[in-house]
């Protein structure tokens, strides 16, 4: 029988792979767009801008993509350690709730990110 621990971290690795896949597939397919775009029209700026545009796009989602998972990851432990720690010390709980909020501001951060980098495109 497999350990749910085991088969959850499997699960969280194969949609990571997969998420890396599609986003090189699309990646790919802006280049090969810019390009043929490129070859077809005498203004490189037209292919560079759909280029970078494309790339944008993915950098803003994996930066998103990473806050979030690192703050589930980092919510999860410190959350369980908190939830121990106030049933030995509930006067602990205003402690435990900033460590929380920390591994939450993650998220936050990953947020603005993909938002700045949505906006310089």
């Amino acid at each position: 029988m497999l350990d749910p621990k085991k088969f959850l971290k499997s699960r969280i690795i194969l949609s990571l792979l997969v998420l890396f896949g599609v986003l090189v597939i699309l990646g790919s397919f802006a280049v090969i767009k810019a390009h043929a775009n490129q070859e077809t029209q005498d203004t490189p700026v037209v292919s560079q801008n759909s280029k970078s545009r494309g790339i944008g796009f993915i950098a803003a989602g994996v930066a998103f993509g990473f806050g979030a998972l690192g703050a589930g990851i980092g919510i999860g432990n410190v959350g369980a350690a908190a939830m121990g720690a106030i049933a030995e010390k509930p006067e602990m709980a205003g402690q435990a709730l900033i460590f929380v909020a920390l591994a939450e501001g993650l998220v936050i951060f990953g947020f603005i990110m993909g938002l700045m980098i949505l906006g310089k495109i």
